[in-house]
Order: C-alpha cells, then sequence, then structure tokens
C-alpha cells in the first residue's frame, strides 16, 4: 500500500503534459478508411523523432509479393528491410500502404496510397518540400504512375525495376491493363514520361538479366529522360536478376541522395 500511495502522490504532483509526450515510434499499425473500405498501412517513425521539427516523408510502393490484406507484408521487403537494417540511414517518415490482392498500383490503390500519405502529413511533422516516392517492381510501375500524374508533388523519385509500357498480363497471368501508367492517348510512353518528370531528380535500378520486367524498360526510361534534360542515374546491375532493390535501398550513397533533394532546389 505504501508504494502505491507514493505513486500516486508522484503523478499528482507531475504535470499531465509528461504523460501527453509519449511519442509512438518504429512501425505503427494505420488505417484509411474510405467509405465502407478500410485499408491498412505501415507508418515507419524514427527512435528520435520529434515534432519540433519538419521531417522528411517517403512514400514506398511495394511489389507483387507482398500484395494482401494484412497491412504488414509489405514493410518485410525492400525498403522495410533496409531500415531494419540501417535505420539510421532512414532519419524519415515512411508510408508503406498495401496494394490489394491481384491489383495494380492504379485507380483506387493508387488513390488508397495517397490518402495514406496525406493522412500521415496531417498526423506528423513532415516538410513539404521533401517528400520522396519509391517503388519496386509492380510498385516501381506504381512509383511512376503517381509521378507521371503529379510531378510536382514529388521532390525526388527512386525507381527498382519498374515497368513503364502497357502491361498485359499480372502476376503471371492474363490481366489487361485499363488504367496504365502512362495513357495510350499521349503517345510514346517513354518520351511523355520523360516531358512529365524532366524536372524531377530520378534515379533508376534494374538487373540486366531481369526475366520478369525487362531491362528495356528502365533503359527507354532514363535515356528518355536524359534527351529531355532531366536529372536521372542510371544504375544498370550486371548479372542481377530481378531484386534489384536490396542493392538500391542497401546504399548510404543512395539515401544520402535521395535526402538531398528538395523541391525548392529546382
Amino acid at each position: 500500500m505504501f508504494r502505491l500511495g507514493a505513486f500516486m502522490a508522484i503523478a499528482l504532483v507531475l504535470p499531465t503534459s509528461v504523460f501527453a509526450q509519449r511519442i509512438e515510434t518504429g512501425f505503427l499499425n494505420r488505417a484509411v478508411v474510405d467509405g465502407t473500405e478500410t485499408r491498412r498501412y505501415q507508418v515507419f517513425v524514427p527512435s528520435d523523432y520529434t515534432p519540433s521539427q519538419r521531417w522528411p516523408v517517403i512514400l514506398f510502393l511495394h511489389g507483387g509479393g507482398e500484395q494482401g490484406d494484412d497491412g504488414l507484408l509489405q514493410t518485410q521487403v525492400g525498403l522495410g528491410s533496409a531500415i531494419r537494417l540501417h535505420a539510421d540511414r532512414w532519419p524519415a517518415i515512411v508510408v508503406f500502404p498495401q496494394v490489394r490482392p491481384g491489383k495494380r498500383w492504379n485507380a483506387q490503390d493508387a488513390a488508397w496510397a495517397l490518402k495514406a500519405l496525406e493522412q500521415t502529413q496531417r498526423k506528423f511533422a513532415t516538410d513539404p518540400n521533401r517528400v520522396y516516392l519509391t517503388g519496386l517492381s509492380r510498385g516501381g510501375a506504381g512509383a511512376y504512375y503517381l509521378a507521371y500524374r503529379d510531378p510536382g508533388r514529388f521532390a525526388a523519385v527512386l525507381i527498382s525495376c519498374g515497368r513503364v509500357t502497357l502491361a498485359a498480363t499480372l502476376g503471371g497471368q492474363p490481366a489487361p491493363d485499363l488504367d496504365p501508367v502512362i495513357p495510350a492517348s499521349d503517345g510514346d510512353p517513354f518520351e511523355a514520361l520523360a516531358a512529365k518528370l524532366k524536372n524531377t531528380p530520378v534515379w533508376v535500378f534494374h538487373g540486366d538479366v531481369d526475366a520478369t520486367i525487362s531491362v528495356e524498360e528502365s533503359r527507354r526510361a532514363t535515356a528518355a529522360l536524359k534527351r529531355a534534360g532531366g536529372s536521372v542515374t542510371y544504375t544498370e546491375l550486371p548479372g542481377v536478376g530481378h531484386n534489384a532493390w536490396d542493392t538500391a535501398y542497401g546504399s548510404n550513397e543512395v539515401a544520402k541522395w535521395l535526402f538531398a533533394q528538395r523541391r525548392t532546389n529546382r
């Protein structure tokens, strides 16, 4: 009883703000509610986060292997894994939405990803001039999709083995793409992409023996960006198949490059 009473006495004299100041960090469960639909996602918050400063924010789009409804799997491949290994390299708020099974990062799923990003920006102290977009494989195509439609939102784009051209399959099965990365009416997809992203710094990674998404997608995209006068870096990995993302997200140089980009630099 004495110990409990002593604790209660201490609690009574402490200001309530001491208890209100607790801030959750690490990988946090979150959800977007859109009408009757609820989509789970994750937000990573650095251990030293404080709302007294504005933080960079990254929107990460995962690949097809992490599609689902659990709201968790998308943190286990790519950027999530890199953060768990080297959290010090990624001093940012990171948003991890999850695409529905059998869907692409377009249409409603792309809209939900942006809702998760915007919800996170309202909740945490983030820097609107340091919002970054990245994705791998299916998420690489999704990153191109979002950047193409709103290039002014992002300070930089990091792509790993992404596709630009119209897709006819999904997960190895026939699946026409009714909402492609580049609308057919916009002409050559690579030239159209370059025209939109020529003022956005872009870094692209791709393995030269990728059997899932042809390396020609990245070669042609970066060549078009260079012709348009864009700020683009292309890293082609010799002898590497589809997994170019471990190299991209595992690179301290890439992380430093990303955080150096600001919209005000343009």
